[in-house]
């Protein structure tokens, strides 16, 4: 009876488990979330530093080349704070849709409670997303529907392209209208060091 009710029990979990989806950061991630959570930064070079940063660990972790970095912006003094991370987790978790920037709007979604990172007049609290590279196709348009106020990059659409990655079908157009949605658009931040981290894991990286 006991081998039964093990089995059952395997067979509940075994069905509970392909309803959901895992979506996690490694431990090293919240690690360096949490050891910079109390920092103000204030320009975009610092806050930039800190997505590269995360592209370069997660390189090492055996993930792909990218970070994003969420930050919550005090309006009234223009300090900012780390607010979520994310990092690339499309091959250890096998989920095509986890780029860095999916990661880091569902994490920070998640910690305010809405499906929305649009400014707060209430608050007085407005959100950046700062990722290593331009997003793809994707992440740009999940960059449009999170609100964010805000979007930096580092790296080019074509430095992920020289080394093999296909980022989609972005277009001018795409970026003209999440400048008119409200977020303001920075490029080319640190390219040349976001770029090095590109460059380094196209040596002997898997490209997928």
């Amino acid at each position: 009876m006991a081998a039964v009710g093990t089995t059952v029990f395997s067979m509940v979990k075994k069905a509970k488990e392909e309803q959901e989806v895992l979506i996690s950061i490694p431990e090293w991630a919240v690690e360096y979330h949490d050891s910079l959570k109390d920092t103000e930064f204030t320009s975009d070079e610092e806050m930039m530093e800190v997505a590269i940063e995360l592209s370069r660990r997660n390189v090492a972790d055996s993930g792909g080349p990218f970070g994003a970095a969420i930050f919550e912006n005090d309006t009234a003094t223009g300090k900012s704070k780390l607010f979520a991370v994310g990092a690339n987790r499309v091959v250890p978790l096998g989920n095509s849709t986890l780029h860095a920037e999916m990661v880091a709007i569902q994490f920070a979604q998640k910690k305010l409670k809405s499906f929305s990172l649009g400014p707060n007049a209430d608050t007085g609290k407005e959100y950046y997303l700062f990722t290593s590279c331009e997003p793809c196709a994707m992440c740009l348009g999940a960059t449009l529907w999170s609100g964010v106020s805000r979007l930096a990059c580092s790296a080019t659409k074509d430095d992920a392209e020289a080394i093999g990655f296909n980022e989609g079908p972005v277009f001018p157009a795409s970026y003209s209208s999440l400048e008119s949605s409200g977020c303001k658009v920075v490029k080319e931040l640190l390219q040349d060091k976001g770029a090095e981290v590109l460059q380094n894991y196209g040596k002997a990286g898997l490209i997928y």
